[in-house]
């Protein structure tokens, strides 16, 4: 008896830590997604660690913080960069629990987004290491949107495939 008390004693543990954790990342989460509606540079970038990196929607949108930060200015410095609200979010944990992942659904000027990325746990708080924005598409107008996409990507990749050759040479 003292045995199973114990366990279940040791699993409630476990679960209210999860938790308290999935609470914090989600305050993390929403107070980021706020700072951005706000147009409070130094709270969203705050919450973003030094190293980390954002992929945005478009396919030449992958920053670390610093090219991030010198992209986003603009639009914080009038007073309006981005709104967007999650209408569903899973958070994920490693074992040492320091270690988060999430996907969300957001609401967007762009409708429906879907956020993914990674979060790392520093001393007490969590920072948002890795973040990557995509648009959704219904499945049922996929063909239409490569219509739209296909002129411009077609170029993109051809000078991606270029300068991947000329590394490996």
């Amino acid at each position: 008896m003292k045995k199973t008390l114990l366990l279940l004693l040791f699993v409630s543990s476990i679960c209210l830590a999860q938790n308290k954790s999935t609470t914090e990342v989600n305050i993390v989460l929403d107070g980021w997604h706020k700072a951005a509606a706000a147009a409070n540079f130094d709270a969203y970038f705050d919450l973003m660690a030094d190293e980390s990196i954002f992929i945005g929607t478009d396919p030449t949108e992958n920053w670390n913080k610093k090219a991030f930060m010198d992209f986003a200015r603009p639009y914080f410095a009038k007073g309006k960069a981005w709104h967007f609200t999650s209408l569903e979010r899973n958070v994920y944990f490693d074992n040492s629990g320091k270690i988060a992942w999430f996907d969300e659904l957001l609401q967007t000027q762009m409708k429906i987004c879907r956020g993914s990325g990674v979060l790392i746990k520093q001393g007490k708080k969590w920072k948002i290491k890795h973040y990557v924005l995509s648009m959704t598409v219904p499945n049922e107008n996929t063909n239409e949107v490569v219509k739209i996409k296909t002129p411009i990507e077609d170029l993109l990749m051809e000078k991606l495939k270029s300068k991947k050759e000329s590394n490996q040479n």
